[in-house]
């Protein structure tokens, strides 16, 4: 037997993110790879070793689940689709194991790197070779035509990537990842410095996101919300290549108030109060990732005193109770794979 293992990171502080769509045509992103990963684990057996040809198990569903055609896309349908767009050896069976610290919802773009992961694992199978650019561009059209999903093109290549990056999308979905080279020091105290904050209960899309995309298509490429989106992108760019993070910080908080300018609910009464609490402990940024809207987390940048992060740690879980720190580290690597016999 042997086991094909992939990881991919997940993403925080995507300024420029609803850039990246199909309504905004153009656009720009700047985003940071952290750990938690999601860990794809596939241990390959004979082809009746198995109760079916596919047995699926995932942290965030309760029960394993098997299946043999995709006809019928019920517990696992972005795994699903992703394995039939892939395709498995006639001769195979396959137990996949699917896991991540990360929360479900947590607007980290977990589902992206979750494809990422596992057509990197199921291409190892089939011997194929794919450059990061084309792993990335294959998740996102599962989600995309596939599944007829919502979705940007920054968390595949995120994930795909890793690192610290600045993504200039051309002509959506075509874009080109430019991985930013900043120095060790500034790496360090990024590292040191940002916290993921989960506001306690997942995101999910809703009327609101579905009311900002049409009046978002309806303004076009032009959308100054949409342009200013982009400008803090590019200011965040800028500030990480010269080492400047307070710079980077009022970048967070610009692109913050840009989402806001796109529609108030966008920024959620949790992560209102979130903020509020790290103004008011001199926290130098904030980002609400992803998306934006109710639960989800939200990036922030602490001040520079090594105990301004502990104090402003302590000062937010009193706030809520319901909020978590999910402990992270900034991501070298993205989509990486190996392989194990026994």
């Amino acid at each position: 037997m042997r086991t094909v293992s992939a990881t991919a990171p997940t993403r925080i502080c995507d300024n420029g993110g609803w850039t990246d769509t199909w309504f905004a045509g153009h656009g720009n992103v700047f985003n940071i790879a952290v750990y938690p990963n999601v860990n794809v684990d596939i241990k390959v057996h004979p082809i009746d070793a198995l109760p079916k040809r596919v047995m699926l198990n995932s942290t965030n569903v309760a029960d394993p689940h098997g299946f043999e055609s995709m006809n019928h896309l019920q517990q696992h349908p972005l795994l699903q689709a992703t394995i039939d767009e892939i395709g498995v050896p006639e001769d195979l069976a396959l137990e996949i194991n699917v896991s991540s610290e990360a929360p479900m919802g947590s607007s980290t773009g977990t589902s992206a790197s979750t494809t990422v992961a596992l057509i990197g694992a199921l291409h190892e199978l089939t011997h194929k070779r794919l450059t990061r650019d084309e792993v990335a561009q294959t998740a996102h059209r599962i989600e995309v035509d596939r599944l007829g999903l919502e979705s940007g093109v920054q968390d595949q290549l995120c994930a795909a990537y890793g690192g610290i990056n600045y993504i200039e999308v051309s002509a959506y979905p075509r874009a080109t990842v430019f991985p930013l080279l900043v120095s060790s020091n500034t790496w360090s105290e990024l590292d040191r410095r940002l916290i993921l904050l989960y506001l306690g209960q997942p995101h999910s899309s809703s009327s609101v996101h579905e009311r900002v995309i049409a009046e978002a298509a309806t303004a076009g490429e032009i959308s100054p919300q949409l342009e200013a989106l982009r400008q803090a992108a590019g200011r965040s760019r800028e500030a990480v290549l010269e080492g400047d993070l307070e710079a980077l910080g009022r970048a967070m908080i610009e692109n913050t108030d840009a989402q806001t300018d796109l529609h108030p609910s966008l920024v959620g009464s949790k992560a209102r109060t979130a903020i509020a609490v790290a103004s008011s402990e001199g926290a130098r940024g904030w980002k609400v990732n992803g998306a934006g809207g109710d639960g989800g987390s939200l990036t922030i940048l602490a001040g520079t005193d090594p105990n301004d992060k502990k104090e402003l740690i302590c000062a937010l879980l009193e706030a809520d109770s319901r909020f978590e720190v999910i402990p992270t580290r900034l991501s070298h690597h993205g989509l990486q794979v190996s392989e194990t016999r026994e």
